[in-house]
């Protein structure tokens, strides 16, 4: 594969005919981290135990690689030119983070997005003084276009369903195959099936395609040979029809967003050449889609060999004769092109032209595609997407919600944020209705929910810093100049913008793609040398080597000891799964939490463990201990929903109800819509208060009377809400009036001689399925609350007896009972 041809500032770097050994020692290591990345289900950013190891690896990785770009360009480390600085400053970003850990929500999430934030700097300091070399920024240049076809080709072997051959190609590199399938190359949701490759989720290889797709017309444009051009025109159409596979609108729509903004840099010829492209590309795409679409949806179903082979042809074909045409563009029209333009390049704002009739274009097409019967020649889960994209469309409109959550948050934690992994572990506070998402699908919004504005404004400067630089060096160089690093330019700008609408950066891969390309623009910067904070001594040179040695090697001891807590974790849960043996489970979990005395995981499966002994035993040393290492986590994991209620649990089981009922009250505004957690509070409450009313103690019955009723209130006022929540909006959790709720709540006020009011609450619980027991209950006490005013529903009464024939004894005693 041949890219661009680099420029001549790169040349004032290392020489091409003699590099030390330990440049190519470096150079593999970044081949090999780059190829192993993607298929750790693209490094999702570890917010679950399955994650975690790649992610320590990762970090590991990347110290080891710093290590090796100390040594490689220690004589480069040197603050004379603006550029050297942005390799110091990069240091900020985590240390923002590390800074946020003193108000994090969660210290198992902030510490692990403390470790991404270190990859990404370890990697920013590398790829500067490696971009910068000619030769190195040549060889990432093609590593990644490489891995990025790679992940296309992958894709459609999953699409075509060969996920034996995908799990077998990825299986000794990756712990996401199972029975031979990588997990989740392809998914199925209420859209119905999309393809996702070795990100597991659509709408990020949606944002990856889209970025891909840019750099791959840029680099089939000015490519130096035949048979660069070739690969790069081939890998259009398999690049644009997997976009639409994913069946992502974000995708759809920032496509001509990031088409327009690119089209700016170029000049006039190029951009006809570019429009060419993509064009042709479009066209030829969609005119296969329909019948590839078809074969991906029957061979996930069934697999037939010869209709994927009738797949594997149509693509294939269809992709080589859009390479021959787009080669012959490139080859005879666009020498013409750029003769025909030269003129007219140096007029005022000639470069504006196109990209404002492309709007206008793109805009005219898109109505067609959404408005009209064009949109017949898609395929119809295609067409549906396009018909969706509206602003009172579901996913916009929960988006909408989702910053307006993350909004408040922002409100309550403003300087320093809440640490990383803040609002997935947040946002059941805040939120304005009852939704499950970890993500706040915007990675800005989410960025400053966990650093708060200090740290946001320091990450916001250092990319606007690079991309002014940059935009503002490239005005003032030449053709061969600019191509050097554009790639990089586009690779950024495509990821960031569509990280506007989704989480793509929770994906530490992508990152890893930007914070690269961050660095590979920086190494464009054609810097000027700075007067008052020059440091050419030798001094700095080794001052900052040491620093960022030690830290690295600091670090590299870190990961290692994660890595080693994660196995152990990983093996405590599979312990768990088989083992009877307490002391063997024991030992398993305590491996673990002595390297992390508080991981979420296992102080969970530890508690929980002494719960169950405590249960059969009722030994209070198993009791003691299970709330020690409870207590021991909640103080890094205050939000932590399962431990709480493992402990509430273990307090009823012990007869500490009011403490239990003390952590279910405390803790209601962190769970304010979970029905669960509503039902436990006001059952508690009413067992509490009624063993008070039994004991004459009035003071305590109604306090917690009270309080459960309180409760119940509040779950009156979230039913209310839920009814002004758009209808568009797809609701993924209920929140309701359960027959749980209702039977705690009516109780009370039966108990508290209301029959009126606790007839009215048990209704709002009646349920047509009375062969539940708590459905009969619901019922039995609605009835005895009617017949203690002199009413009746002889109906349900009569419905109530013909499921149990002992109701009419125990209505009977509550109807005498009194109060």
């Amino acid at each position: 594969m041949s890219n661009p041809v680099y420029g001549k500032q790169a040349q004032t770097s290392t020489r091409d005919d003699k590099r030390p050994a330990i440049f190519w020692v470096l150079i593999v290591g970044m081949i090999l981290f780059l190829a192993w990345s993607p298929f750790q289900a693209a490094l999702f950013n570890g917010q679950m135990l399955d994650f975690e190891k790649p992610l320590y690896w990762a970090l590991i990785i990347s110290m080891i690689l710093l290590i090796l770009g100390i040594v490689t360009y220690y004589k480069k480390f040197k603050l004379e030119e603006q550029r050297d600085w942005l390799a110091v400053l990069v240091l900020l970003l985590p240390l923002t983070y590390v800074l946020s850990l003193s108000s994090a929500a969660s210290y198992y999430l902030a510490m692990n997005m403390v470790v991404v934030q270190c990859i990404y700097a370890a990697l920013f300091i590398i790829s500067i003084y490696l971009l910068h070399d000619r030769l190195g920024n040549k060889i990432i240049h093609n590593l990644i276009m490489t891995v990025a076809y790679v992940i296309v080709g992958f894709g459609f072997i999953n699409w075509f369903g060969q996920w034996v051959l995908a799990g077998k190609l990825v299986g000794w590199l990756s712990q996401y195959v199972y029975h031979d399938r990588y997990i989740s190359a392809t998914m199925i949701d209420t859209n119905g099936l999309r393809l996702t490759s070795v990100f597991q989720y659509a709408n990020t290889y949606a944002a990856f395609l889209m970025a891909i797709l840019f750099a791959a017309v840029f680099c089939l444009m000015k490519s130096g040979s035949w048979y660069g051009k070739a690969t790069h025109g081939f890998m259009l159409v398999p690049i644009v029809v997997s976009l639409f596979l994913t069946l992502s609108r974000g995708g759809l729509v920032m496509l001509p967003v990031v088409f327009v903004l690119l089209l700016l840099f170029f000049k006039p010829a190029r951009q006809i050449i570019w429009i060419i492209h993509c064009a042709v590309a479009g066209v030829a795409s969609i005119s296969i889609l329909t019948p590839i679409t078809n074969m991906g949806l029957h061979l996930d179903k069934v697999y037939n060999g010869g209709e994927a082979a009738k797949g594997w042809g149509l693509l294939i074909g269809v992709s080589l004769v859009v390479a021959v045409v787009l080669w012959l563009v490139e080859r005879y029209l666009s020498p013409k092109l750029e003769n025909v333009f030269k003129g007219w390049t140096s007029r005022k704002l000639s470069n504006l032209w196109l990209p404002v009739g492309s709007v206008v274009v793109i805009g005219l097409l898109a109505f067609l595609f959404i408005g009209t019967g064009l949109r017949s020649v898609l395929p119809e889960n295609v067409q549906v997407r396009l018909e969706n994209i509206n602003f009172r469309q579901h996913s916009v409109l929960e988006r909408l919600a989702f910053y307006k959550d993350a909004a408040k948050l922002i409100k309550d934690y403003p300087v320093i944020g809440t640490g990383g992994g803040g609002w997935a572990t947040l946002y059941e506070r805040y939120q304005d209705y009852p939704y499950t998402s970890r993500q706040a699908h915007n990675f800005f919004m989410q960025y400053l929910v966990e650093v708060g504005i200090f740290g946001f404004v320091i990450f916001m400067s250092f990319i606007l810093y690079i991309f002014y630089k940059y935009i503002r060096n490239y005005v003032n160089q030449n053709d061969e100049e600019r191509d050097a690093h554009f790639l990089y330019l586009i690779l950024a700008l495509s990821i960031l913008l569509h990280s506007l609408l989704d989480f793509n950066l929770s994906y530490v891969f992508m990152g890893i793609l930007v914070f690269i390309s961050l660095a590979g623009m920086t190494a464009a910067i054609d810097s000027k040398p700075l007067k008052r904070l020059s440091m050419r001594a030798s001094g700095f040179r080794i001052m900052y080597s040491a620093v960022i040695g030690i830290l690295s090697i600091v670090l590299l001891f870190v990961g290692l000891r994660f890595v080693q807590s994660a196995n152990a974790a990983v093996y405590a849960k599979q312990v768990m799964a088989v083992s009877r043996s307490f002391e063997e489970i024991q030992s398993a979990n305590n491996k673990d939490l002595q390297l992390r005395p508080t991981h979420p995981d296992s102080v969970i499966r530890l508690a929980a463990l002494y719960k169950n002994v405590y249960d059969q035993t009722k030994k209070d040393e198993f009791y003691n201990a299970a709330i020690e290492v409870l207590n021991t986590g909640l103080k890094a994991e205050p939000y932590n929903k399962t431990m709480y209620n493992i402990k509430v649990d273990l307090l009823q089981m012990k007869g500490e109800n009011e403490q239990a009922f003390s952590i279910l009250e405390n803790n209601i505004s962190n769970f304010k819509w979970d029905n669960d957690w509503y039902n436990m509070l006001i059952t508690k409450a009413y067992t509490i208060g009624n063993k008070a009313r039994e004991q004459k103690d009035t003071a305590k019955e109604q306090k917690y009377f009270q309080a459960g009723l309180a409760a119940y209130q509040q779950v009156l006022d979230g039913v209310a809400h839920m009814k002004t929540i758009p209808p568009e909006i797809e609701l993924t959790r209920t929140f309701e009036v359960t027959p749980g709720i209702a039977l705690s709540a009516g109780k009370i006020e039966f108990m508290s001689g209301k029959p009126a009011e606790a007839a009215n609450i048990f209704k709002n619980g009646l349920k047509d399925d009375l062969s539940d027991a708590t459905n009969r209950e619901v019922v039995r006490y609605y009835i005895a609350a009617l017949q203690k005013q002199g009413q009746n529903d002889e109906a349900l009464y009569n419905k109530l007896i013909q499921a149990d024939p002992k109701e009419k004894e125990q209505i009977d005693l509550l109807k005498a009972l009194k109060l």
